[in-house]
């Protein structure tokens, strides 16, 4: 319903049925709309009239925007649904999917971190998004990060992000994201570089 506020869950939902949805198609017509969408990382919802339809069709009245400027939950679907494509570049979603439940942007981050020249780095550029203070900009770091997850193979998930997304926008929410953020970094970045060592270890 138009009155109805909208919450996480359903940003979350309606990405997660977008997703499912270009899962569906055939081959051909999957690689077009995730190349389409592709064209649509770094700029503002409805920039571009042939994602309309990818992004818009289906979408709940409520999470619709009514005035000039898009509304948060377009703000977070459109940068959900294009960073896949970017990440999804180049590999079959079927036998190498890049939308995985329960990869979130903290965890997925941390895997790239083996020792301290990759905690620098990617702490460095972790930090930026972490700390962007509108969507344009947050969009801009989320897409170097992304970059360096499909160099690696790393999968995200991406209903889940687009929540944050939601939940980034609103002043009383954005502290949360951030915190449930760093923590999954650092938790998982200890994790991952001793495993590293070990393996290090092992192999000497």
């Amino acid at each position: 319903m138009k009155g109805a506020a909208v919450q996480r869950r359903d940003v979350e939902a309606f990405v997660r049925r977008k997703l499912d949805g270009l899962l569906r198609l055939g081959d051909g017509a999957r690689r077009a709309a995730l190349a389409n969408l592709r064209r649509g990382a770094g700029r503002a919802p409805g920039d571009l009239p042939s994602l309309w339809g990818t992004i818009f069709d289906g979408m709940p009245e409520n999470m619709a925007g009514s005035g000039a400027a898009p509304s948060r939950a377009e703000w977070a679907v459109y940068i959900a649904l294009t960073l896949y494509a970017l990440h999804q570049q180049g590999r079959d979603p079927a036998r190498e999917p890049m939308n995985a439940e329960g990869a979130g942007m903290g965890r997925a981050a941390a895997q790239m971190v083996r020792d301290e020249g990759d905690m620098n780095r990617v702490l460095r550029r972790f930090n930026e998004t972490a700390t962007s203070s509108g969507m344009e900009e947050l969009e801009h770091h989320l897409r170097g990060l992304v970059n360096m997850l499909r160099a690696e193979g790393i999968p995200l998930d991406y209903p889940q992000l687009a929540g944050e997304l939601f939940a980034y926008q609103s002043p009383e929410q954005a502290a949360q994201v951030r915190l449930a953020w760093g923590r999954d970094f650092y938790r998982y970045a200890g994790r991952s570089r001793q495993e590293n060592e070990e393996e290090n270890d092992n192999g000497q």
